[in-house]
């Protein structure tokens, strides 16, 4: 096949590019430049789209041996991934970016300039495993497993997907990036959000959505206990740096509950009031085929890195509906929840959906 390989510059897309050419496919290697000022995106090992990832990726093209381009696409990454970011906080939700950029960014605009252009699929480094019968399923190396961000991708996104590095170890993959001679072979790992070199969310939202003080609200009384710059510098879930200044009565911990863009309100309360047996989601993805017309018994992740639970989940008028075996703590609204069949050969993918 004629396939187009995805390379940021680090060492997954080289070993997922070499192993592609190995497998007697015709590869192009591209660069995604996806950052308007390549200087701000990244700081040490945090980050990403900088010119000198632009190099590394031109420079394991040339090991490789296989034709290579720059895309610039930092406009469509503007517009699709950071500013859906900086505005799904001004709504109280918590997104996660990786997956938003899969979604738009690396099977969407590449794959369908991918397709135009005469490719038949694109390559891609990520951990997760698509095996003979075109399912999607984790990595065998679970610590790196990246099946849940890309969950969101449509059945014939999948169909023109190929990920060459799920059946092997991170560790694995570097050691082969060492005997293919290629310089990235021991580059750090990029951290974090990619747009946010240094890390600081918080500020980075302050500086595009401004200070907007209010209060933070005691969930069981509604008295106020204390205040905030700004609703969207906080998640469900979170316990430090609230500056309360009224402890709670019984001395233990406060949690976020919830945020109101509506009224600024950010309300607090103990850990127990975090948990959460129902979940709604908006704009299901089902993955392994149609939508199920019954209920479905799985296993369901809720968080990038979180452990999965049982649950029962229906599909129904663009909604779906997930009620869990057991209660779960900090779910947080504009998240994914991600559906997996167990299997022996690898969980599989079910289907996805932003959690409301």
């Amino acid at each position: 096949m004629k396939v187009l390989a995805a390379m940021s510059g680090g060492v997954d897309s080289a070993v997922a590019a070499a192993r592609a050419v190995a497998t007697g496919h015709d590869v192009t290697g591209v660069h995604l430049a996806l950052a308007r000022n390549p200087q701000t995106y990244r700081s040490g090992a945090r980050g990403c789209c900088t010119l000198e990832d632009s190099r590394d990726a031109r420079r394991a093209a040339d090991v490789i041996g296989i034709p290579f381009y720059v895309w610039d696409m930092a406009d469509r990454f503007h517009e699709d991934v950071v500013d859906d970011f900086v505005a799904e906080y001004a709504a109280g939700r918590t997104p996660n970016p990786c997956l938003r950029c899969n979604e738009k960014i690396k099977f969407e605009a590449v794959l369908d300039r991918a397709v135009a252009l005469g490719f038949d699929a694109v390559v891609t480094g990520h951990h997760a495993r698509l095996g003979p019968d075109g399912l999607l399923r984790r990595s065998v190396d679970t610590a790196k497993d990246q099946s849940y961000v890309l969950a969101v991708l449509r059945r014939d996104q999948l169909d023109r997907s190929i990920f060459p590095l799920g059946d092997s170890t991170k560790a694995q993959v570097r050691e082969e990036a060492t005997r293919l001679g290629l310089a990235v072979a021991d580059k750090p790992d990029s951290h974090d959000i990619c747009f946010i070199a240094d890390g600081d969310t918080r500020r980075f939202l302050a500086e595009r959505l401004g200070e907007t003080p209010g209060d933070i609200v005691d969930g069981a009384s509604g008295a106020v206990v204390g205040a905030h710059t700004g609703a969207y510098a906080y998640t469900v879930g979170q316990r430090r740096g609230l500056a309360l200044g009224v402890p709670a009565p019984d001395g233990q911990p406060r949690y976020v509950l919830s945020i109101t863009p509506k009224t600024n309100t950010v309300t607090v309360g103990p850990a127990a009031a975090l948990e959460v047996s129902s979940v709604t989601a908006d704009r299901p993805v089902w993955t392994a085929g149609p939508a199920p017309v019954a209920p479905v018994e799985c296993e369901v992740q809720l968080r990038a890195h979180g452990s999965v639970v049982p649950a029962t989940v229906t599909v129904d008028d663009g909604v779906l509906r997930a009620e869990l075996r057991r209660p779960v703590r900090g779910v947080a609204a504009g998240q994914a929840i991600v559906a997996y069949r167990p299997d022996p050969a690898g969980d599989i993918v079910l289907g996805s959906a932003t959690i409301r």
